[in-house]
């Protein structure tokens, strides 16, 4: 067996908090620096700047859900593979998903931007507001492939185990992007723009940094043959599609999300973006929860050790509620310095909902971790239109009903209220979908090669084979 299968022994409570934990680091290390950078903006002065940065974030949220799912398949793909002692398939993977990334990555990148100005429209956008987002958004998109490289790079190096590096890559990447942020904001004077040239340079790094790992640590990448990657872009997409639909499913929802807040006005959108900005920082570990769960349960699977699969799913549940009981009670201590740091006055709505948020509302974010780690079983164990279905049924059904119910109850608060609560009814599906599918496997572990294999009829025209 490879030695680089680490998670088919040890201590499965363990391997997911280093997992998590470490993961998170990075993933807060970005996050942070998009804190700051509403930090600064809000120091500005200018509201419209905020709203602006409120309006892209949808859009960018939109755009990175094609990199996550990029990293989804390559990371499922790459720790089964390893599971099977298999580091050559593993290695020709890691290089074919990286390709087959960056040019539709590229593609995917050049639709959006050329339909800027109508998307963000959609989402109730208007006038100088409208304007600065679009030309924040002009600089930032064309660096996309470049961030599809750093995520699947950090999914490969998860898939290994290597939690550490793929944590220093996004921290390396945020400092940077630290570094810069006031130097092109004030010192330059750029604004909005210096903020978006100092992400792009973040991205660069991170690409690098990620790829230059992957080489020193782990084999580096097989031969770019065609004839490789056209046998790859099967499995690869095989999971990709759905992981791609699947991720897709949270900007629609948050677009809708902002485009209710927007009937309430700027500062509305402006609490609101606040309120996203802080939530990622706030949960990293929960963010990190799927990415670094994935590749045990994947490692597993492959090794067909299906008692340690049930096992990782329940003990990541167990992470999952400790760590939103200590956040939510930190968040609600430090409620005052958040509104002193935002500069939000008494009695404003933007206020209301950072309060509302860091107290009751966090709680419930439980049950987005549930629906976190209920999505990389399902990616792992060869169901991962299963996790499109229940995205997207979180992110609709879940979503708009009771959001337009708690606008029309509580006006702007309400809007949370029912974006938070809607998550319930989902997550306890997503449970009892995740459950059967690992009974399931109990009695057959799937091919890596079919992950969409024994899920019925609705999805025989997507059966790929290799």
């Amino acid at each position: 067996m490879s030695e680089q299968a680490k998670f088919l022994e040890g201590n499965l409570l363990r391997h997911i908090a280093v997992m998590s934990i470490t993961s998170s680091v990075g993933l807060m290390a970005v996050f942070a620096v998009d804190f700051v950078d509403m930090i600064f903006i809000s120091m500005l002065g200018k509201a419209e700047l905020a709203a602006a940065i409120g309006y892209a974030g949808a859009i960018l949220f939109f755009t990175g859900s094609f990199g996550i799912g990029m990293a989804i398949a390559c990371g499922a793909l790459v720790a089964r593979a390893l599971g099977e002692g298999n580091t050559d398939l593993a290695r020709q993977r890691a290089t074919s998903s990286l390709i087959i990334g960056f040019f539709f990555g590229a593609v995917f990148a050049a639709l959006v931007w050329f339909n800027l100005r109508t998307l963000v429209s959609l989402l109730g956008a208007s006038g100088r507001t409208l304007d600065l987002a679009v030309g924040y958004m002009q600089v930032i998109l064309p660096s996309l492939p470049l961030l599809l490289i750093g995520m699947v790079g950090g999914a490969i190096l998860r898939a290994h185990g290597d939690a550490g590096r793929s944590m220093n890559v996004l921290i390396y990447g945020g400092v940077v992007n630290a570094i810069l942020d006031p130097i092109l904001i004030f010192g330059v004077g750029l604004e909005l723009t210096g903020a978006a040239l100092a992400s792009v340079a973040a991205r660069f790094t991170i690409a690098y940094l990620a790829l230059r790992a992957i080489q020193r640590h782990h084999g580096g990448f097989g031969d770019p043959k065609l004839r490789d990657i056209a046998v790859d872009f099967r499995p690869v997409f095989a999971i990709a599609v759905p992981a791609i639909l699947t991720q897709l499913a949270t900007p629609v929802g948050q677009a809708y999300v902002t485009r209710a807040m927007a009937e309430f006005g700027e500062e509305a959108v402006a609490g609101m973006a606040i309120v996203g900005r802080l939530t990622p920082v706030a949960f990293a570990i929960i963010f990190a929860l799927s990415g670094a769960v994935g590749p045990i349960i994947g490692q597993n699977a492959g090794a067909k050790n299906n008692e340690r699969v049930q096992r990782a799913f329940t003990e990541a549940l167990w992470f999952t509620a400790g760590v939103t009981v200590l956040v939510s009670v930190a968040l609600f201590a430090l409620r005052e310095p958040l509104a002193v740091v935002f500069q939000l006055d008494e009695g404003t709505i933007a206020r209301t909902l950072v309060f509302l948020f860091a107290g009751p509302l966090s709680l419930l974010w439980f049950f987005n971790g549930l629906i976190f780690v209920a999505n990389a079983a399902f990616n792992n164990l060869g169901h991962p239109f299963y996790s499109t279905l229940t995205n997207w049924g979180r992110h609709t059904l879940g979503t708009i009903p009771p959001v337009m119910l708690g606008a029309a109850l509580f006006g702007a608060p309400g809007v949370l209220i029912g974006q938070a609560f809607g998550g319930v009814v989902f997550a306890a599906i997503a449970f009892l979908m995740a459950r059967s599918v690992m009974a399931k496997t109990a009695d057959r572990a799937p091919d890596p090669r079919e992950p969409f294999a024994r899920q019925g009829r609705l999805h025989s025209l997507f059966h790929l084979r290799r």
